[in-house]
């Protein structure tokens, strides 16, 4: 079946540094783009980074351009979010989202928490 498998997080000092993996199987992984998200309690979901089916465009949230950098390997049918410079306001659960170029086909998963604090 169909699996997106977020893992990375964790609690982090500001200012530091963590890398999120989303391991996806049962579909074409590189038939699909894919999208960082995140929750946190009281806010609502907020795209973090896109990147194309083919990883040759990226798009940010402002809030974190500059910071984070979206990549995938299509080899391992895993995208990765890497974090740096992280801020208080960064804690949320991130999610990972895969689109189908074309299709109406959507996968969500499940999340992984990330928490900075001092």
């Amino acid at each position: 079946q169909v699996r997106l498998v977020e893992s990375g997080g964790g609690l982090v000092r500001p200012g530091g540094s963590l890398r999120l993996s989303c391991v996806t199987s049962g579909f074409t992984f590189s038939m699909y783009g894919m999208t960082w998200y995140r929750q946190a309690p009281g806010k609502e979901r907020e795209l973090v980074a896109s990147i194309t089916y083919r990883g040759d465009d990226r798009n940010y949230a402002d809030s974190v351009k500059g910071r984070f950098t979206i990549f995938r390997d299509n080899t391992k049918n895993t995208v990765f979010l890497q974090m740096n410079g992280l801020r208080p306001e960064d804690t949320a659960v991130y999610l990972c989202y895969a689109e189908h170029k074309t299709s109406r086909y959507r996968y969500w998963g499940r999340g992984t928490q990330v928490t900075v604090s001092s």
